[in-house]
């Protein structure tokens, strides 16, 4: 039983954002799938001295026809049997979505009940990327994916309205294709909080904690790759939900008493393993499946 545990693939492919400083993008995702045992593949989409929302920066795509190739090599490389699950974030764009896709599908072919995690960065309440990178991911990435993250903006306007309660936004989660769906931002049932709102076939959990006004870039890529680690490693979906909720915020807690302007994940590694913040977790009623459109 232990050496199939240890022969089972393991390995994540990350394909996201690379910045310079920071802990957003696929600093963010690697550190925490390292830290909590899982080794990582990481792909950079572009590359950049620092969040954008800081300042200007400058950016580096890699030109389209290499970033294909490499993804190619990682199609065909010896080892791609190690790999558990694809997780994709922030595109360059709108050309590296089909890149994606393909190394998706290469991956599945090689060991079938591997996930692909699509968390489709579009952008947040300060506006959106460039429309057909959006287009891209909604359109190519969205649909095969086994689960999918967008926080409450990206799935507006994914949906084409607004989203102001969690009615609302499980009608858009039903009808956004992936089977389940994990949406950040999501509208709180208490009083000055935020939330996570997961919707699968079976449970429809929402987990909430306090809001912090101005939080640090990153939480929805930290969110995602912890998320897919509790997966990875067996939890069950409301467990999972909770306890990577609880480890983002206190990660963006303790950020924000220290007044950093970045997530500070070196210094507190041990809440990705074992947060102790409270968070309050709802089962809310399910909508059914087969109310879908």
């Amino acid at each position: 039983m232990n050496a199939d545990k240890t022969d089972a693939p393991r390995a994540v492919i990350v394909i996201s954002s690379h910045v310079a400083r920071g802990s957003v993008g696929n600093r963010a995702a690697v550190f925490a799938l390292e830290t909590l045992g899982f080794p990582v593949w990481a792909v950079p989409t572009v590359i950049l001295p620092w969040h954008p929302g800081h300042s200007r920066a400058t950016r580096i795509v890699p030109p389209l026809d290499q970033f294909k190739a490499l993804m190619a090599d990682l199609e065909r490389a010896p080892w791609l049997g190690e790999v558990s699950a694809v997780l994709s974030g922030y595109l360059g764009e709108a050309g590296q979505a089909e890149a994606v896709a393909s190394l998706v599908a290469a991956v599945k072919a090689r060991t079938p009940d591997a996930l692909y995690v699509c968390d489709p960065v579009m952008g947040d309440s300060g506006g959106l990327l460039p429309e057909p990178t959006a287009v891209a991911l909604r359109d190519r990435l969205m649909p095969i994916a086994d689960i999918a993250m967008p926080n409450r903006y990206e799935l507006e306007w994914m949906a084409g309205a607004p989203l102001p309660d969690i009615k609302s936004v499980t009608a858009a989660a039903l009808h956004a294709g992936p089977s389940t769906m994990l949406v950040t931002s999501a509208p709180s049932m208490m009083a000055g909080g935020t939330g996570n709102f997961l919707l699968d076939d079976r449970h429809a959990l929402l987990a909430e904690h306090r809001l912090i006004e101005k939080p640090p870039n990153g939480l929805g890529d930290l969110t995602a790759a912890v998320y897919l680690a509790r997966i990875l490693s067996g939890q069950p979906a409301a467990k999972a939900l909770q306890s990577t909720t609880a480890a983002v915020y206190e990660i963006l807690a303790r950020t924000a008493k220290r007044g950093g302007d970045e997530l500070q994940l070196e210094t507190d590694a041990q809440s990705l393993s074992h947060p102790m913040a409270m968070v309050q977790l709802r089962h809310l009623l399910h909508p059914g499946r087969d109310k879908r459109a």
